[in-house]
C-alpha cells in the first residue's frame, strides 16, 4: 500500500523549508554565546588543574634551592674555566699571527 507522499503530486507538495541566512545580529550573538561557553569551558578546566596543584613543604624547598645554588656554582665554574682555556688560545693563535 502506497504511502501519502508518494501518492502526492508536485503541485501538492509543500515548497522546502527555505534556510534562513544569517544576519549581523545572529552573528554577533552567536560569536558572543560561543565565546562564553569556551572561556567557562577554559576556566573549568584551570579549576579543576588547579585542585590538583600541591604546595612543596618548607623541607622540600630548601632542599631543591640547595641543589639548585650547587648547579649554578658548579656551572659558573665551568665556564670560567672553558673561557680562560678559549681566551688564552685564541690569544696565542693572534700572537703568532703577528698580533701585538
Amino acid at each position: 500500500m502506497a504511502t501519502k507522499t508518494t501518492l502526492m503530486t508536485d503541485e501538492q507538495r509543500p515548497a522546502p523549508l527555505k534556510k534562513q541566512e544569517p544576519n549581523a545580529v545572529s552573528n554577533f550573538s552567536g560569536r558572543v554565546t560561543g565565546t562564553w561557553g569556551n572561556l567557562t569551558h577554559f576556566l573549568g578546566e584551570v579549576r579543576a588543574e588547579m585542585r590538583k596543584v600541591v604546595t612543596p613543604s618548607r623541607k622540600e624547598v630548601e632542599s631543591t634551592t640547595t641543589v639548585v645554588l650547587i648547579a649554578v656554582f658548579i656551572f659558573g665554574l665551568f665556564f670560567f674555566v672553558v673561557d680562560a682555556v678559549f681566551s688564552r688560545g685564541v690569544e696565542q693563535i693572534l700572537h703568532r699571527l703577528g698580533a701585538n
